[in-house]
């Protein structure tokens, strides 16, 4: 049997609004869709393929949100990691032009879709602020501005004066503002999912681990610890915590941990004179911090941490020590959650959609963009899903590839945050 896991002591954990029932599956079923994963893109691809008339059920391991979807920085982010020309130049104009559409209009779809089903998980769209505190990398930024401009996005390219402004400190030389950014309460809005897609018609069930899945006849068999389930498709959508439950899957990522601290909340004084306006913000650097502050006034730091959980903000010292240097006017104040989860990482940085075998469709690599990426993802695999492989995506569908000496990964990640973090203060 599976043993039920808590959820991380988070922020989220202890504010979120409360969970739909999702009983773990304990009667042999037959389904059009299972779905691997009760993250952002399971449960969205599960509301979409419900709101088709379609039959679909999800497993999760143990709750759904319980990984990172449910313990993310919870900004909406537009795009993709790579910059718009550079999407054109690895794949072409015509999919490159409708990689960069659908990426860049995530954070519009899940907005739209928060409103739609009236999910309450303090969702706003004040903006994404992508900030230099180096001119070489301000100089990147103001290119990549330019490469959103000239497609008509609604991107600023804002100077030091400006951000001083908007941020509180002196630390950046130079940010891209896209108004079409924001942030929201991530766990809340991982169960605001499951409740939607629960009501359109789809099931969900936690604490169903996957334990093996196989052809069986023309349809496929996945056998859960209590119950087995017979689908015409599956969608593998477990991201950071993929398994060996498809070949070779699991080392097309690299699962590595962000983490978060946060503080009590602040003075509305103290709040203001952070971040007036509310924007989320991302620095562009070798090593990426990003925060923000919640409806709350609380704030909230991530960035990289170590390799491995953690359960109190004295674990990430680091990122309370970096807030006081951008404030030092929070110096004294509580810091009262730390916590983190495995997001994916792609060796190209781009998402994966696979389709290893026919009636199978795995997508999985956010590199740290999920929450308005994914729930958009669901729309596409929906589609995918419904008409096959005449359904075209806004992403490209391609073959399994391991990353070359995948087993070192633990290694090679603690290596490169210790390089970057020196490149970061060397500002090279």
């Amino acid at each position: 049997m599976n043993a039920r896991l808590p959820l991380p002591p988070s922020l989220y954990a202890d504010t979120a609004v409360a969970p739909v029932a999702t009983p773990p599956l304990d009667t042999d079923t037959s389904v059009s869709v299972a779905i691997v994963g009760g993250g952002y893109t399971g449960l969205s691809t599960a509301l979409h393929l419900a709101e088709q008339g379609v039959e679909a059920l999800v497993l999760e391991a143990q709750e759904p949100g319980w990984g990172a979807s449910g313990n993310n920085g919870g900004h909406t982010n537009p795009g993709l990691k790579h910059d718009p020309d550079q999407i054109e130049a690895d794949f072409g104009a015509e999919l490159g032009r409708r990689m960069i559409e659908f990426s860049y209009g995530t954070t519009n779809f899940t907005h739209d879709l928060i409103r739609r089903y009236q999910i309450p998980c303090e969702a706003r769209q004040n903006g994404t602020l992508r900030a230099a505190y180096h001119l070489a990398s301000a100089a990147a930024i103001e290119n990549t501005a330019q490469q959103c401009i000239r497609r008509g996005m609604p991107v600023t390219y804002l100077n030091r004066e400006q951000l001083r402004e908007m941020t509180g400190t002196d630390r950046y030389v130079g940010a891209m503002l896209d108004t079409r950014g924001g942030d929201l309460h991530p766990l809340s809005y991982a169960r605001g999912l499951a409740r939607a897609a629960i009501s359109a018609g789809a099931k969900v069930h936690g604490e169903t681990p996957a334990l093996s899945l196989r052809r069986d006849g023309s349809r496929w068999r996945i056998e859960t610890p209590r119950a087995v389930v017979h689908a015409d498709k599956v969608l593998l959508a477990t991201n950071g915590f993929t398994d060996d439950l498809w070949p070779a899957l699991r080392r097309t990522i690299v699962p590595v941990f962000s983490s978060i601290a946060a503080t009590a909340p602040l003075s509305d004084e103290v709040a203001r004179s952070i971040m007036p306006t509310r924007p989320v913000l991302y620095e562009s650097g070798h090593i990426t911090v990003y925060y923000r502050i919640d409806q709350q006034n609380r704030l909230l730091m991530g960035g990289r941490g170590p390799m491995r959980w953690i359960n109190s903000p004295h674990d990430v010292a680091y990122l309370m020590r970096y807030a006081e240097r951008l404030w030092p006017q929070i110096k004294g104040v509580a810091w009262t959650h730390g916590w983190n989860s495995r997001l994916a990482i792609t060796g190209d940085h781009y998402p994966h959609v696979h389709e290893p075998a026919e009636g199978i469709l795995i997508s999985l690599g956010c590199n740290g963009r999920g929450v308005a990426l994914s729930t958009a993802m669901g729309a596409q695999l929906t589609r995918r899903l419904i008409g096959g492989a005449k359904a075209e995506l806004d992403m490209p569908v391609t073959g399994i590839k391991p990353i070359p000496m995948h087993a070192f990964w633990p290694v090679g990640v603690a290596t490169a945050v210790i390089a970057g973090r020196v490149r970061d203060r060397l500002g090279i």
